[in-house]
């Protein structure tokens, strides 16, 4: 892991979006799209550079490609990532970005829902009551 490679692929708004959820979950590469409402080309490529630079790992499971941050960097970096989390917290974007996971994790929904229908677990995600995500 070198530290200009971790700090290149830290250094995206969508990665970071990934990297906040990743901290709490490990998710698939449907769930991610589904959460952040961002393309699965646009997932898949900025899941690449975050593994390429050692920050996330990945195991197969069926058809399903699922991801975490990698123990190694946990280990290695647990100091930066504690950062990291804890200055995501203070960002807007990323805070929505969490009670949308929240929301999903809560939710009947699963990947089988996603891939029949993703349209409506995002509409079910965005809807919000008084500016509140339900």
């Amino acid at each position: 892991m070198n530290m200009v490679d971790i700090f290149k692929a830290l250094g995206d708004d969508n990665r970071m979006r990934i990297i906040n959820l990743l901290i709490k979950e490990e998710l698939c590469v449907c769930e991610i799209e589904t959460v952040l409402n961002i393309t699965q080309s646009n997932v898949s490529r900025h899941l690449i550079k975050l593994k390429s630079a050692g920050i996330i790992s990945s195991c197969k499971e069926a058809q399903w490609v699922h991801y975490k941050v990698s123990q190694d960097f946990r280990e290695r970096h647990g100091l930066l990532l504690q950062h990291i989390e804890n200055e995501l917290r203070k960002e807007q974007q990323w805070r929505h970005d969490s009670k949308k996971l929240e929301k999903y994790k809560n939710s009947p929904y699963n990947c089988e829902h996603i891939r029949q229908n993703k349209q409506a677990v995002i509409e079910y995600l965005e809807r919000e009551r008084e500016g509140v995500l339900v």
